[in-house]
């Protein structure tokens, strides 16, 4: 599907299968597919296509998802085009 990835074994997502309802708002509103729902319960397909937006873990109805939004400064990326100004976070990364 998508063959995005972003840098490998560095995204902070945590899925805690034993509290998912499988609901599936994760799949929903992920923007790279991360999750799949199988046999009533979230799985993640491919971890290093998150880009660590938060959209899963603010969904999800029953806090079975961690994330911390925005660690890989795409919330800084993604603030910087809506604004058309140039991405800036506090990680003092440049």
């Amino acid at each position: 599907m998508n063959t995005f990835r972003y840098l490998k074994n560095v995204a902070t997502l945590e899925l805690f299968v034993d509290k998912c309802i499988g609901c599936g708002m994760c799949k929903v509103v992920c923007p790279h597919g991360v999750f799949v729902v199988e046999e009533g319960k979230a799985r993640i397909v491919d971890k290093d296509l998150c880009m660590e937006c938060g959209a899963c873990a603010v969904n999800c109805p029953v806090e079975a998802i961690a994330v911390k939004s925005g660690v890989g400064c795409v919330a800084a990326v993604i603030k910087g085009a809506i604004l058309g100004t140039e991405p800036t976070c506090d990680c003092n990364c440049g």
